[in-house]
């Protein structure tokens, strides 16, 4: 039952973050939560905290819990070093293709049609970053899988809030154009194909959306 109480309020703050219905930099008050979903402050804590683990908000030590204000700037930074790491990563798969491992990121990618078309906007956004750490872990290079896991977790909250329904049917689209010349062997194709994907998420991000309001309450209604 405590779970379950748990997820409505992960699920309702992500929401109001993710449809811009709370500004980056709002405060979260404990109480006020509370009062709003009729639990206790331990269930509000136990919600936040699950936010704070998916970067989604910010846990500050005698200030408490604040919406994650990811910047333009950060963001930049971020896609900068996949584009980096990820252009290597994909030469080397194309070295190491097997059936098995094209096998599985075909899978991948269904999944993250599935989501895309039910419009789940937190299940497709896990999958789409989810994506290129599996490249990772495929390969079996666990120290490439924890170094770009940290690289898509910064980028997930980005996403999240800056990315577009379009733009994540198109991220769909471009994995699976990847795949096609990963399976090819194509790798001078994969690498290009990695690095205009990389670039499109970044040039599509909308960092200069209109954020309507800051009250929790107005926000959670």
């Amino acid at each position: 039952m405590e779970s379950s109480a748990t997820s409505v309020i992960v699920d309702a703050l992500t929401r109001a973050i993710v449809e811009h219905r709370l500004r980056p930099g709002t405060k979260l008050a404990e109480q006020k939560l509370a009062d709003h979903f009729g639990v206790s402050r331990t269930l509000v804590r136990q919600a936040l905290f699950q936010l704070s683990q998916n970067r989604i908000i910010k846990l500050e030590p005698a200030r408490g819990a604040f919406v994650a204000a990811p910047s333009a700037d950060e963001a930049r930074q971020v896609f900068a070093v996949r584009r980096m790491l990820e252009t290597e990563m994909t030469r080397a798969f194309v070295r190491e293709v097997t059936p098995a491992r094209i096998r599985a990121l075909r899978e991948h990618v269904a999944q993250e049609k599935a989501a895309v078309d039910r419009d789940d906007v937190q299940d497709r956004n896990d999958l789409l970053g989810d994506f290129h750490v599996r490249m990772a872990s495929l390969m079996g290079n666990e120290v490439l899988v924890q170094m770009l896991g940290d690289l898509v977790s910064r980028c997930a909250l980005i996403t999240l809030m800056y990315q577009s329904a379009s733009a994540a049917q198109h991220s769909n689209e471009e994995h699976a154009e990847i795949i096609k010349a990963l399976a090819a062997r194509d790798e001078e194709r994969a690498v290009w194909l990695m690095n205009e994907h990389l670039t499109h998420v970044e040039q599509a991000l909308t960092f200069d959306r209109q954020v309507p309001s800051n009250d929790i309450s107005m926000a959670l209604s």
